[in-house]
């Protein structure tokens, strides 16, 4: 090595010495150890930053595949607030517009513990807040705080269930006056504000919802049913259930386009609303008439008991089925389906008796709940009845019809009919047990002889009267628009239950069940020109905004007679009225055709009746039918059952025919002046025809032969009444299908032998 290199290894060995003697070992370690920590951060960084790198690729990835996707989960687990929005149930109209059931929007009154206690907190203002919230609603101030103590976090209680808009509106405007003026005199006053008068305006809020009302109460109640639980009940609430009901609406969180929440809100949808063929004031007409008669004749044979077990009156457009009224007793309010209040109590007395014996119950809410069963029932289409004679229309009908029976026969009435021989003959008598002679076929209905009927049915035929009566629509259901219509398939008579007997006790009504909405369905195409329409009372379904969404037109279901034979049968009816024994039916100033009805049935040692006249207006043209059945009338005779029935329908009739402009065209005699309590200025409304007498005709002093007649009439009549002699069966009866039909309205016995059975009933009695 040369001497210069010598020279510098010794002076750099001098120098590594001299450092280790200044800074020590330690020193030179860290420089070390810096150096090392240096390429292992860069290493680290390198690595973290790739890793980003790669993070940040998939992240922009993720969102350009799936971004909107993983967005809208995000924003759906947010909190914010979705509010139903209740939709408005149909309103139920009457022809004319008037309102027969609505929904009226009210309120929920919800407390707030926690906001109520955060102001008393805040402001010491718990106590005035509740004074006011106590007195404005009649609530109770302690229980009300007690709750609040009790559940300091709740923020959801109903403490009012129903509060109306006026009710809201002036709880709202009272908080804000009381704290705009405590505000506004803290402006003048040295003390300032004092925050503990200030009402909390948080502390209860209103939550909307639609209730049911029934402007009418009681009006048409068993037509309409009514809502329970947001569903229809009965009548039209529950035949149309699913039409009147709408769609709640939402106020929710929205995402647009740009993934930005927003808060939108879907509107509810409305139910159609119902316009009926209902007119309010006949129907109020109906429903009148029908409780003053069960509250003039109460306690008139049984104590404690209503003027009959059940009322009913139909009133029906001949020419479209429409239901233009429907009315029944016992009647309820829709409003409080089980208040019992219009009634006495012994009425009610009486209704619990006959529920505890029909539905064999005791304990006191059965009973009160069986009382609500029966109230809640349409008697019009829910219950079933013998009809007695008023079928004997459909009979004569039949026989016109098929040819067997003409207006020239003569029918000898010996008081009695035997067929059959031997120990099988069975002897039928009629309610004149002395017979009435020769009749002629339209004398046979007016005496509503029973002999004269039975030798019809015997030319028309077990095969022909099954045939018309199922094209007349007996057993079989109407379809009318109103829920729990009743299905009378079993209680009619068909090909292998009915037998010679039953063929002749089915031409005057006896031995099977029918419903008052089959029947005078089955009249209004004798007296229409022959053709059966299906019953209805919706006639339009409008929207919200009252457009038509659809027209409920009449349907003709069948031809059942000619019209030759429902002309004939307009004039048999109305020598009824005019002659036979629905005199008492007619309203003054009127002429109308019709037939009365008695049916009767007993058990467990009582004997009771079910009446009935069915009758059409005006005579020349007729326009409504109207059928009257006065159930279990509270009367001892069957007579008097039977003149109810018909003074009934001539009541109801004297209003409902001037309200629908059906002029007067007959003389209006002293005697039914009387009666009727008509003011003498009252002779007859002229008709718009030219050949209508005048009033001043009318009041000439020519209606004197008129009453004569009238008077004649009546005395003649009261022999042939057919409610005043009971027709009598005799010999072995055997009353098909008698299983099927409602025990309490039938007592046959198949192998009774020697037994008499009454004119309209199935019922026997040992001879």
């Amino acid at each position: 090595m040369s001497e210069r290199k010598k020279i510098k290894s010794k002076n750099k060995s001098s120098l590594l010495l001299r450092l280790k003697k200044t800074a020590g070992p330690q020193t030179v370690d860290a420089a070390k150890f810096a150096k090392n920590v240096d390429k292992r951060t860069g290493a680290l960084t390198a690595l973290i930053m790739l890793f980003f790198i790669v993070l940040i690729v998939r992240v922009a990835s993720i969102m350009i595949e799936k971004g909107d996707a993983y967005t809208m989960q995000v924003l759906s687990q947010q909190q914010y607030t979705s509010t139903e929005i209740p939709y408005k149930r149909g309103s139920i109209l009457d022809c004319n517009g008037a309102v027969l059931a609505q929904s009226e929007k009210v309120y929920k009154l919800i407390l707030d513990s926690k906001l109520v206690l955060e102001g008393e907190k805040k402001n010491g203002n718990m106590q005035s807040t509740l004074d006011l919230i106590s007195k404005e609603f009649d609530l109770s101030k302690s229980d009300i705080e007690n709750y609040i103590n009790s559940n300091p976090t709740d923020q959801y209680k109903v403490i009012k269930k129903e509060v109306t808009y006026s009710e809201k509106t002036a709880y709202e405007e009272l908080i804000k006056k009381t704290n705009a003026e405590l505000r506004k005199a803290a402006s003048t006053n040295a003390a300032g504000l004092e925050k503990n008068k200030l009402i909390n305006e948080s502390a209860v809020s209103f939550e909307s919802y639609y209730r049911r009302v029934y402007p009418g109460g009681a009006l048409a109640g068993d037509v309409l049913g009514y809502v329970s639980d947001a569903k229809g009940r009965y009548g039209l609430e529950g035949y149309y259930d699913d039409v009147l009901t709408g769609d709640n609406g939402r106020e929710y969180g929205y995402l647009t386009d740009e993934n930005a929440l927003e808060r939108t809100v879907m509107p509810s949808k409305d139910g159609y609303s119902l316009v009926t063929s209902i007119d309010s004031y006949i129907q109020k007409i109906c429903e009148n008439e029908i409780i003053q008669y069960n509250e003039e004749h109460a306690n008139e044979f049984r104590e404690g008991e209503p003027g009959s077990e059940n009322t009913g009156v139909i009133i029906q457009n001949v020419h479209t089925g429409e239901i233009i009224a429907m009315a029944s007793y016992p009647y309820y309010n829709p409003n409080n389906p089980k208040d019992l209040s219009m009634y006495t109590e012994e009425t009610v007395s009486s209704m619990k008796a006959r529920a505890m014996e029909r539905y064999s119950v005791s304990e006191d809410a059965e009973v009160c709940d069986a009382v609500s069963a029966e109230l809640w029932k349409n008697f019009c289409i829910q219950e079933s009845y013998e009809p007695g004679s008023v079928c004997k229309t459909f009979t004569l009908a039949t026989g016109l019809d098929t040819g067997v029976v003409t207006d020239h026969d003569i029918y000898d009435c010996g008081g009695s009919l035997t067929f059959g021989e031997g120990n099988n003959a069975v002897t039928i008598r009629c309610h004149n047990r002395l017979g009435d002679g020769p009749l002629t076929t339209k004398q046979a209905l007016e005496k509503s002889c029973n002999v004269a009927l039975m030798k019809m049915g015997q030319k028309i035929g077990k095969d022909d009267f099954l045939k018309y009566n199922k094209n007349f629509g007996f057993g079989l259901k109407t379809n009318i628009d109103l829920e729990g219509e009743m299905v009378t398939s079993s209680l009619v008579f068909n090909e292998n239950t009915m037998g010679l007997t039953e063929l002749m006790t089915s031409t005057f009504g006896q031995g099977y069940n029918v419903t008052m909405i089959e029947t005078i369905t089955a009249f209004s195409s004798l007296v229409n020109g022959g053709t059966l329409y299906k019953p209805h009372v919706v006639k339009k379904l409008v929207n919200s905004d009252g457009s038509v969404v659809k027209t409920i037109k009449p349907e003709a279901v069948r031809q059942v007679v000619s019209r030759e034979v429902s002309d004939q049968m307009i004039e048999y009816c109305i020598g009824v009225v005019d002659e036979g024994t629905g005199t008492r039916a007619k309203p003054a100033g009127y002429r109308i055709g019709g037939k009365t009805g008695t049916a009767e049935y007993s058990g467990k040692g009582k004997v009771d009746y079910t009446v009935s006249f069915m009758g059409f207006a005006p005579a020349d043209d007729p326009q409504i039918a109207i059928y009257v059945v006065i159930d279990r009338p509270n009367t001892a005779s069957q007579e008097n059952g039977t003149r109810y029935a018909c003074l009934l329908c001539r009541d109801i009739l004297n209003e409902v025919l001037p309200y629908m402009h059906i002029p007067k065209t007959e003389i209006i005699s002293d005697e039914e002046r009387a009666e009727q309590d008509i003011p003498d200025t009252a002779s007859l409304i002229p008709s718009l025809s030219d050949n209508t007498v005048s009033e001043d005709e009318a009041v000439s002093g020519n209606d004197t032969p008129a009453e004569d007649t009238q008077n004649g009439t009546e005395n003649d009549n009261a022999a042939n009444d057919e409610s005043l002699e009971e027709p009598l069966i005799s010999g072995p009866v055997a009353v098909a299908g008698e299983e099927n039909r409602d025990n309490e309205n039938q007592d046959n016995e198949t192998e009774t032998e020697n037994t008499e059975i009454t004119e309209d009933t199935g019922n026997t009695e040992t001879e």
